[in-house]
């Protein structure tokens, strides 16, 4: 029987092999890291050895990750991620106290759970709640002082609050079911149970383009337009964000336009600020950047 030995894998090489793949390049990945490409090549020779695989294979324009490759880019990302929440943790007084946070459905199950571990890695003793709900309900609740933070969207243009991110709403239909195809045009909306600014441009883009419609389904949430657009019922107004696997956004090339650009924005509670919050934002804004 063969005995198998665990190697060691040195997080310094694992960070150099994210920013290979993350640039697709040697040299963009030197200049992002701050070593030379020679350095570079090296390091991802001792890596390929130590795992006894190649992991890029080498084109005319750059690299491309092996399957070897694409395997080890996620295990890595949580290593370093995990590294590097531990780091800071040990560098920075663990807070303690309580955060409330209002935030929109669209990222409840995507950018939130990326917060509020890196928060939770940090400052294990803060009591967190999270409530899910449509931006309006967020921002009244903000403002009755019901919660510290609110992740919430915004028609696109200028605003006075800080922009997250640009998460245009686009048309959305099922690849399998292509109800797009269909007259009158079937749709899923909010509207006649919670309606607003997506309805209105929704609506308004379809008459721009002479398309008839009807309301087919018509839900409080994004995720009832969502289980419409995968059932095959209907198309709906969704974050480009959002849409699900075996769904794609109808473009130009369909006859559909980009319905709106929406801003999407953190707001804390005015007057209430803490480091706690502080924290809890700053945890915000590094999981939507990181995309």
């Amino acid at each position: 029987m063969v005995e198998t030995m665990s190697v060691p894998l040195d997080s310094d090489l694992l960070r150099t092999f994210l920013a290979v793949a993350d640039a697709g390049n040697l040299t963009r990945a030197a200049d992002s890291i701050g070593r030379t490409q020679s350095a570079v090549s090296m390091q991802l020779k001792k890596l390929e050895d130590m795992l006894g695989d190649p992991l890029f294979e080498r084109h005319s324009r750059g690299v491309v990750p092996t399957a070897q490759g694409l395997r080890l880019v996620d295990n890595a990302r949580r290593i370093v991620a995990l590294l590097d929440d531990t780091a800071a943790s040990m560098r920075l007084p663990a807070l303690d106290g309580t955060v409330r946070i209002g935030i929109s459905e669209e990222y409840i199950n995507s950018t939130l759970p990326k917060a509020l571990g890196a928060f939770a890695a940090v400052h294990p003793g803060v009591e967190v709640t999270v409530q899910q709900g449509v931006s309006m309900s967020n921002v009244n609740a903000l403002a009755a002082g019901e919660i510290d933070i609110a992740v919430v969207f915004e028609p696109g243009g200028p605003t006075k609050n800080e922009v997250l991110m640009i998460d245009p709403t686009v048309w959305v239909t099922s690849d399998q079911h292509a109800a797009h195809e269909r007259r009158p045009l079937p749709i899923a909306t909010y509207t006649y149970l919670a309606g607003g600014w997506c309805d209105d441009l929704a609506m308004k883009s379809l008459r721009k383009r002479g398309l008839e419609s009807r309301v087919a389904y018509a839900s409080r949430t994004s995720n009832g337009l969502i289980a419409a657009v995968i059932s095959g019922l209907a198309i709906a107004p969704l974050s480009r964000s959002a849409i699900p696997v075996g769904c794609r956004e109808l473009t130009e090339e369909d006859g559909f336009s980009v319905i709106d650009f929406s801003n999407v924005v953190l707001r804390t509670r005015p007057g209430k600020r803490s480091q706690t919050v502080d924290a809890m934002a700053d945890a915000i804004r590094s999981a939507f950047a990181a995309g």
